[in-house]
């Protein structure tokens, strides 16, 4: 069976990848596989300083899936580059790092320090669990559009945006920032979400609101990742709620080349690797003979047959 696929700086023996936030820096992770089985790895945000994150509760269950407002808790770019990325590159997989701020300008920054050691980028302008920054840039095409611009034009490897389904019209967002050089999406990222408890009468997580993630969220993310599949020409890395290869080939068939594994990493330390193992029969099971022949299969012979830039 073929696993292999190739995307704008990325070769994946495979297309499963841990989700951002919900790995770490994949050192406790490693504890349990070897992380050269996975296709790529997406390490948690960078920002340009070290930050602590939301006050706690900063997490909470919700039926289906969990809600989260870590708050962008990293030790910082300088920090991720000396002390994690050197550890991730012993493991010889594709390495992406995910770049958050809360200005324009702290993108940059954070992109042209961390595109120096790392394969991809993943532009993260769509967190709902910060109080500033990320969300107004991932629901404003034009916002989009400049931040994307302003990164590519920073990096030194190909830029995937992250994009929110917090917003009327993903299609407009996703020409937004193909418009200015985006190389691949990533989408979705979390849905914003409230738990309130009775005993208290407020809300559970002291950001009051957070993400809503897992399998709650993963009919949604089909239908957005099938609708930008059919409006743009660029490779996306589907994720949201996926805990199985059954998951993965509904996203391959919705339009997704590759995915990313979060929440369900939390339950279950090994899911990745289950997945993985698990892929090559599941795609036999369905009469496919590798991982391309599958992606887009949900759509018409219009949408075949594309070319990715590198």
């Amino acid at each position: 069976m073929n696993m292999n696929l190739s995307l704008p700086g990325l070769t994946l023996k495979n297309p499963i990848m841990p989700a951002s936030g919900c790995f770490g820096f994949g050192k406790e992770f490693a504890q349990f596989y070897e992380l050269s089985e996975l296709g790529a790895v997406i390490m948690k945000a960078a920002t340009a300083e070290k930050r602590f994150g939301n006050d706690t509760p900063r997490v909470a269950e919700a039926s289906s899936g969990m809600l989260n407002a870590i708050g962008l808790q990293n030790p910082g770019v300088e920090g991720i580059i000396t002390e994690e990325i050197p550890f991730l590159k012993e493991h010889g997989m594709p390495i992406i790092a995910n770049v958050a701020g809360g200005t324009v300008d702290e993108y940059v920054e954070v992109a042209e320090k961390i595109s120096e050691h790392v394969d991809a980028l993943e532009l993260n302008i769509s967190c709902p669990n910060v109080k500033e920054g990320g969300v107004q840039f991932g629901t404003d095409a034009g916002l989009a559009e400049d931040v994307t611009r302003r990164v590519v034009e920073a990096s030194r490897v190909p830029v995937y945006v992250k994009l929110s389904p917090n917003v009327t019209d993903i299609i407009t967002m996703a020409k937004a920032v193909e418009v200015a050089g985006a190389s691949g999406l990533s989408m979705i990222n979390t849905l914003t979400a409230m738990r309130i408890d009775p005993k208290t009468r407020k809300p559970i997580l002291s950001n009051k609101t957070g993400g809503l993630s897992g399998a709650a969220i993963k009919p949604v993310s089909i239908r957005m990742i099938h609708q930008v599949y059919e409006a743009v020409n660029l490779p996306i890395i589907g994720m949201g709620g996926i805990e199985s290869a059954e998951d993965v080939i509904e996203y391959l068939l919705a339009g997704a080349s590759a995915v990313a594994v979060g929440s369900a990493n939390f339950k279950n330390p090994l899911i990745c690797k289950e997945i993985i193992d698990e892929l090559p029969n599941t795609l036999q099971k369905y009469g496919f003979t590798s991982v391309e022949e599958v992606i887009g299969g949900a759509h018409d012979e219009s949408t075949e047959n594309r070319v990715f830039r590198s």
